[in-house]
């Protein structure tokens, strides 16, 4: 099905129902005295454009707006993924202290905006719309990043933010223009077209490869291109770096995969894929994932600020999700789609727990949570508890199911693969001990003299309670999920 631009807009009603609320946010910015409305109006027009994209589940996939996005099953993932991660994030944000003297009005408009530009990133069939979309998304992550006002860190993040964004976009578009220069096209099917004719050169599709690397690795988060990532994270407001460290990476994922796969590689047998023009890719990409899992669990093991210590294990979490595209296959495809959603959960868990604290406190060092679970926080503890431990990939929790998958993807294939295997296994070894340090201090250490009682509100309560039964059951009943994930890899099998 390939639909013209009046013709698209019948599966565009999530898109639109965004983009009609952020507009509505802007107007009633203006006239509304208590600003705080605006929050729950933007987590209303999530739903309904959560509504409106489940809608479209039994539509038939094709290409929008001449060929610019695409419809089928796994845009709709992770723009189901997206609002999840939007529509919780404004939740945090309803009650947080640290965003009391943020201009609600922009702060909202902003996040939703982010999110449509994800949307665009997640189904981008062109490197035309695929750099727009990334860019928007960037923009609006600088500002969000930014928003704390009279703010000397958050302000110091929003420019590494910026300046290292910049110099990671200007390497992408340069990586685009030689595959333009090479293929004659802008559209994926077509440079793949161009690809399997075997009249390119295999060096010049190399570095043209490494150079579009660098932009997807900048939004992925994996070394060598993870640089801002802790000063980011640890500077902009938490709702943020949760939204970041979730939402974000999973579009830089959506954004790779939907670019790397059908234009670069072509359907073999069994389900496997094979590069075009015969460069290894796999193995370029094996080797990136054991350096990038490696770097984020080693620079995680002194660090006091647990911002800063969950922002090194996103980096290694990043590693975890190539393991999935290393071994090119569908196996893998689905264990990382299902490892997205997981992390989203349990992530989005402990950005809220060090939230609730700072709350507070007004602290987010390790320090601040020594003997948490006996100054009324019991349940903030055990469930940081439980998002920490899935986060290690222990049993009875998502995460061991969801590494699960990928190690098992990655051993199927044998040979170096398993060294891969190995180097994870470790990896989440290491893990264990700056994500057991931390309950530790909340359970066996004593109350600092005049630490203060950390109460929650009744919303973070339920919030909380929520994610951290939702990462209980889907240890013990994965099933509806590993089906939503495989559901969702229609359009690399049609």
């Amino acid at each position: 099905m390939d639909l013209r631009n009046f013709e698209s807009l019948k599966f565009f009603y999530p898109e639109a129902i965004l983009t009609g609320t952020i507009l509505l946010l802007v107007l009633l910015d203006l006239v509304l005295r208590r600003k705080e409305i605006l929050g729950y109006i933007a987590g209303a027009g999530c739903l309904l454009s959560l509504y409106a994209t489940v809608e479209l589940f039994g539509a038939r996939g094709g290409w929008l707006f001449q060929h610019m996005i695409i419809l089928d099953n796994f845009s709709l993932f992770f723009k189901v993924l997206f609002l999840l991660a939007a529509l919780l994030v404004i939740c945090m944000s309803l009650d947080c202290h640290e965003l009391q003297r943020v201009h609600k009005g922009e702060y909202y408009t902003v996040l939703l905006t982010s999110t449509l530009g994800m949307f665009f990133m997640a189904s981008s069939s062109n490197l035309l719309m695929a750099y727009l979309s990334l860019e928007l998304v960037s923009l609006t992550s600088y500002i969000l990043t930014g928003s704390l006002p009279h703010n000397r860190r958050s302000t110091e993040a929003a420019l590494k933010y910026l300046i290292y964004g910049g110099v990671s976009s200007g390497t992408m578009i340069y990586g685009m223009s030689w595959v333009f220069g090479m293929t004659g096209s802008l559209d994926y099917a077509r440079i793949g077209a161009a690809l399997l004719q075997g009249e390119v050169n295999h060096l010049s599709l190399f570095m043209a490869f490494v150079f579009i690397l660098a932009g997807f690795g900048y939004k992925i988060v994996f070394a060598p291109f993870h640089m801002w990532s802790p000063d980011v994270y640890q500077g902009a407001p938490t709702p943020i770096t949760a939204f970041l460290s979730v939402a974000s990476n999973a579009a830089g994922l959506a954004i790779m995969i939907r670019f790397f796969f059908p234009a670069l590689s072509r359907l073999g047998e069994n389900g496997s894929w094979l590069f075009l023009q015969g460069v290894e890719w796999p193995h370029f990409l094996l080797f990136l994932s054991m350096v990038t899992m490696t770097v984020g669990n080693l620079c995680a093991l002194n660090q006091q600020n647990v911002k800063r210590m969950l922002a090194y294990s996103g980096i290694a979490h990043a590693g975890y999700l190539l393991m999935g595209l290393v071994v090119l296959n569908n196996d893998g495809l689905r264990a990382v789609l299902f490892y997205a959603v997981v992390y989203l959960i349990m992530n989005l868990g402990a950005f809220l727990v060090v939230m609730i604290v700072a709350n507070a406190t007004g602290r987010e060092d390790l320090d601040g949570y020594h003997g948490l679970a006996w100054r009324g926080a019991a349940i903030p503890a055990v469930c940081m508890a439980i998002f920490l431990f899935s986060l290690t990939g222990l049993p009875p929790f998502a995460g061991f199911v969801g590494k699960f998958f990928l190690f098992a993807a990655v051993i199927r294939q044998g040979g170096m693969f398993v060294l891969l295997a190995v180097v994870a296994i470790l990896n989440s070894v290491i893990s264990l001990y700056y994500y057991a340090r931390v309950v530790k201090t909340m359970f066996f250490d004593f109350p600092q003299p005049g630490a203060q009682e950390v109460e929650m509100t009744p919303s973070h309560a339920a919030l909380l309670g929520f994610l951290s039964c939702l990462t209980i059951f889907l240890g013990v009943y994965w099933g509806p999920l590993a089906f939503y994930a495989e559901w969702s890899l229609r359009f690399f099998v049609r």
